[in-house]
Parts: C-alpha cells; structure tokens; sequence
C-alpha cells in the first residue's frame, strides 16, 4: 500500500500541506544564464573603458610597407599593394581612364578628403558618359554624415541595407552585411582586397589589396553584376553578365553570398590547409576561427608544416582582441606560432601555402566573415605571387613580436577570467 501523507488540521478542517517549490534546473539555469550575461555586459563595459583611453594616448607610428609590385599571373597581372595612398592613386587613375562602365563596391566609406576624392571622380565620370554602378553597405556607415551618401542623379547606387537579400519568407537566409571591396572598369582591370576608403586607411593602416588585368577581371565583374541583380530594387537596371570568361585558369574568384547559403571561402581555406606540406603564412585583423579551422591549422603544425598568423596587437576592435586571445593557448600549445604586429592596425586578410597557393581578399577568419557577410576572395595558384606574398609576410614580421607560450601563460589572472567570460560570444562573431 502507498504510504500515508501527512494530514495537517486547521480550524477544526483536515487539510493537506503545500508542496515547496523545489530549485529546479531551469532555475538554476536561468540563474546562471543571467549571472553569466552580468559578467560578459561587466567585462566589456571595461574593455570599453580601456580602449577608449587607449585610442586617446595612441600616436601614430610608421610601419613597413612596399612598392607595389606586379606579377604576371594567366594573360594579366596581379599587383600587390600595402600602402593606401598607391593604393587610392591607382584606383582614382583607373576611375578617370575608365570609357564604358565601372562598378564600385565598398564597405566604409568615409565623408573625408580620400572618400571625397572618390566620390568626385566617379561623378566626374558618370558626366562624362561612363555607366557607374556603385553599392555600399549602409550599417557599416551609420556614423557617416548621411548627406555625403547624397550622389548625382547620373550614378546607380545601390544600398546596400542589413536584410538586403532577403527576397520573401520562403527563401529566407542569413542577409548578412556587405564586407566587399570592389572596383571594376571597363571589365578589363579589377581590384579587392581589405581597403575601405578613407584618410586612416591612406597612411595609418596596415592592408593588403590586389590590381587583377587579363581575363580574371571578368569574373570580379561577374562577381559585382550578380550582386547587383540579386539585390537590386525595382528602379535599378539589370546588368549584363560578361562574355569570355575562362574555365581554365590560375587565379579563382570565392565569394560569399548569405541570400544564396553559399560560402566557399571557408572551404577554400580548409582544402589549402589540408594541402599544406612546407608552411601556411597568415595575415589577419581578426582570428576567431571556429573548431573546423582551429583543427586544421593544429593538424598542419602537428604533421610539420611551419604554420604562422600574424595579427594586430591591438586592433580597432577590443572586443574582437579578447575572443581572439582566447585561442592563443591552444595554438601556441600545438605548435603554430603567434605574431603581434606592433603600432598600428594590420587588416590585411592574406595567406600564402607552399610558396604555390596564395589568397588575398576581403573575408577575416571569424564567423561574420566566413559565414554571414558578403565577402570576396581571389585564390591563385602561382608560384612567382606567393613569393611576392611570403616577402610582404617578412616584412610585416619584422614589425611584429612573436608571443611565446610561457609569456602568454604568465598573463594576470584578472585577465585569464575575463577572457574565458566571453567565450561563449565567439559564435557571434
């Protein structure tokens, strides 16, 4: 027989006592979940703090950079550059000389000399009968005046808002931000790479960006004109795809594109890491890799190959600094080595594999970038590229502090815990 539960008499009337709420692992759960958003809201607001302090005592400092220099890569060139202002004078000379059409794709754009510059030539060049077609990504400019986004009635603009893509509910993706740099004139000479436009980025970034001739520019203009017409309103034109595109060819155009759930950047970097027999040399603003990578980049060091990242000190992102910090450990315990380039920002996203497979482009190695932006990447496979890109990666080391492992273990441990509050924000970024 069941046993007999206790009869409590109140008021002469027989009555059952109430069950206590027992602390159930929801509770407990949410309790925890709260305590642990307290903590992350606590450290950043200090990392806020601290960042902003330290933009306000920053001086600027010189860094290295070189020439740009051309390779022949298919039936064009490819020339590197790692200094804004060549960068900027060449786009500005390829805008003027442009005759037919140019298509112009950025991510920030600043209301500055370097970006009034531009604005004005590509104006000057819509008067003078060439087709422009620009996009811009409107969220990553909100703390731009909005008047300079006002453009001569003569240009195509496409703006490019956070949910762009997103055609109705039954083909719903991730619309992700557009993270591209893009300049095509003619369909004959394209550039891409990590250059936004702006007066900071003329002389106090450190970036990396390619002038692509030959047939390869046709598939950067592809790359822009499918954007345009996936994207495009209804008082936007539709834009023409470009004839003559090679099959065979060394240099590959990867492009992210969330409206579509297709992101081959990602696996294009897996696959050359996979490959690596001699050494992967990495440039990075930002390295929050995610499991898949880490593993890949760990496997390679563990079978030999001299992997190497080099990333900023201190990036405009604190934040993006402190989950990156959070795998240094790992790699650094696993054999890859860490870089830490040193007074100024570097934003390049490059990477050079066996002196043979080489990338240079827009995406970073976070989640945003690698499966939510708009992004853009060339891959080629060339031998005489990568040693031009293994030299830059020289240079820029000589700008850098390696981190060793017992230098990093030795960190306070204030910071140790800060570091692991946020490690479930990883995903976000």
């Amino acid at each position: 027989m069941p046993p007999q539960s206790r009869i409590v008499t109140v008021g002469g009337m027989a009555s059952r006592p109430r069950p206590q709420s027992p602390v159930t692992l929801r509770s407990l759960a949410t309790l925890g979940a709260v305590a642990l958003l307290g903590a992350q809201l606590a450290v950043i607001a200090g990392l806020g703090v601290i960042d902003h302090g330290r933009k306000k005592h920053r001086r600027h400092r010189p860094f290295p950079t070189a020439p740009p220099t051309s390779v022949t890569v298919a039936d064009g060139d490819v020339t590197v550059y790692t200094k804004g202002s060549d960068l900027y004078d060449a786009m500005l000379d390829t805008i003027r000389s442009a005759e037919h059409t140019i298509y112009f794709e950025t991510y920030l754009w600043k209301a500055d000399d370097v970006g009034q510059k531009f604005k004005d030539a590509l104006t000057e060049a819509a008067h003078r009968g060439v087709n422009v077609y620009l996009a811009y990504d409107v969220f990553g400019n909100l703390v731009v005046r909005p008047d300079f986004y006002r453009f001569d009635p003569a240009i195509h603009v496409l703006r490019h808002q956070p949910w762009t893509g997103i055609a109705s509910p039954l083909t719903w993706r991730s619309p992700g931000l557009n993270h591209r740099k893009l300049l095509i004139a003619d369909d004959k000479v394209a550039y891409v790479g990590g250059y936004n436009i702006g007066d900071l980025y003329a002389t106090r970034w450190r970036d990396t960006h390619a002038r692509i001739t030959g047939s390869p520019a046709l598939d950067l203009a592809n790359v822009f004109v499918d954007y345009w017409n996936q994207s495009r309103k209804k008082h936007h034109p539709v834009l023409e795809s470009p004839g003559g595109r090679e099959w065979y060819t060394p240099l590959r155009v990867m492009r992210n594109v969330p409206s579509t759930g297709v992101y081959p950047i990602r696996y294009g970097y897996l696959e050359a890491f996979d490959r690596a027999t001699d050494n992967i040399w990495m440039t990075h603003a930002y390295l929050i890799p995610d499991d898949d990578i880490t593993l890949a980049l760990i496997e390679a060091a563990q079978r030999g190959v001299d992997v190497r990242i080099i990333v900023p000190a201190e990036s405009n992102h604190i934040v993006a600094d402190w989950l990156s910090r959070g795998f240094y450990d790992l790699l650094l315990r696993n054999g890859v080595r860490l870089f830490l380039y040193q007074g100024a920002m570097v934003h390049a996203k490059t990477a050079t594999i066996d002196g043979v497979w080489s990338t240079i482009g827009t995406a970073n190695i976070d989640r945003l970038s690698l499966v939510g932006n708009y992004e853009v990447n060339v891959e080629i496979i060339d031998h005489d590229l990568a040693s031009e890109l293994e030299k830059i990666f020289a240079m820029d080391s000589g700008n850098c502090v390696e981190l060793s492992r017992e230098e990093w273990g030795g960190r306070s441990v204030v910071t140790k815990i800060s570091e692991a509050v946020l490690v479930p924000l990883r995903p976000l970024l």
